[in-house]
């Protein structure tokens, strides 16, 4: 089993803008004073050429278009709704916002099957939503599929029982923690836990300020230490600029990289970015109109794909 995949499926956004039922407990989304129409605009723009980046190297971009009809505002972060497993898997999540429920669409697996890819079965959680129970998929949960450990950050989007049901079923062992961050002079908890950690086949970048609690923060570290990740703290300022929202994948030749935003990329000290250097290449795109309406970066954007071939 391996951490990367070379396959990734992505969603072209028709409806794009601030999602106003995410915003009451996603603290990266703010408002710019742009017709809805501009937005999308810029969204796309920003979406094509990140895709042409990756494909640059040899990443396999599987990219599905937005259904018009569903007015799904956040459907370009496909990486909430769906996971792909390597024994033909596929889990459903619950969301948290109503309107994002419409993301999930059979359409998506067909392509897949379309491009070559074998579906066993499809593990479906999304009755927990009747219940106001949510587990936001790879934005909930940061899987490391070598030393099948989750870690996941609770949150109103992530309940622990179901996380737990998940990890069960998928064979993972459970990390769990509380991860905050600082609004109006508050704590509160971070909405998903992959925009203060990631996770790459030898290396972590983490918020470790982001986990208040010690004995937490030392559960975390001593899980990534014993697998022999090495550990590339960020503060909580370069989580803000999304500087945890990366994913590691390869290209062409199993050439590594790590993909992030320009902001991310900025936000990093010389030092950090030797470090992560030293295990693979970086790749960044500007997604400055994604991430200031979307409270997404991105690692958001990409639902990798780990499914068999037929």
């Amino acid at each position: 089993m391996q951490q990367t995949t070379d396959t990734i499926l992505m969603i072209r956004p028709v409806n794009f803008r601030m999602n106003e039922q995410t915003a009451v407990n996603n603290y990266f989304q703010e408002d710019i004073n742009l017709k809805n129409a501009e937005i999308n605009t810029k969204a796309q723009q920003e979406f094509d050429v990140f895709v042409e980046k990756l494909e640059a190297v040899g990443i396999n971009v599987v990219v599905e278009s937005d259904d018009e009809l569903m007015d799904t505002p956040d459907s370009i972060f496909p990486n909430n709704w769906v996971s792909f497993h390597n024994n033909g898997n596929i889990a459903l999540y619950p969301m948290f916002a109503e309107n994002r429920r419409k993301e999930r669409r059979e359409e998506v697996f067909i392509r897949l099957e379309n491009e070559g890819f074998k579906i066993e079965n499809i593990i479906d959680y999304t009755s927990a939503e009747d219940e106001g129970i949510f587990l936001e998929g790879t934005g909930s949960l940061i899987l490391d599929r070598v030393s099948r450990k989750a870690y996941c950050a609770l949150s109103p989007r992530a309940d622990e029982d179901l996380f737990i049901e998940f990890c069960e079923d998928f064979e993972y062992t459970p990390v769990i923690f509380v991860a905050n961050q600082t609004v109006n002079g508050k704590r509160l908890p971070i909405y998903h836990t992959n925009v203060m950690m990631c996770l790459a086949e030898t290396f972590a970048v983490i918020c470790l300020d982001a986990i208040d609690d010690k004995k937490e923060r030392k559960n975390v570290l001593k899980h990534l230490k014993a697998d022999g990740k090495e550990i590339i703290a960020i503060s909580e300022a370069q989580m803000h600029q999304f500087a945890g929202n990366m994913l590691q994948l390869r290209g062409k030749e199993d050439k590594r990289y790590l993909i992030m935003s320009e902001a991310a990329h900025r936000s990093l000290t010389k030092d950090q970015v030797n470090k992560i250097e030293k295990h693979c290449s970086i790749i960044s795109s500007s997604l400055e109109t994604i991430e200031t309406c979307g409270g997404g970066s991105a690692r958001c954007m990409m639902a990798e794909v780990f499914l068999p071939k037929a």
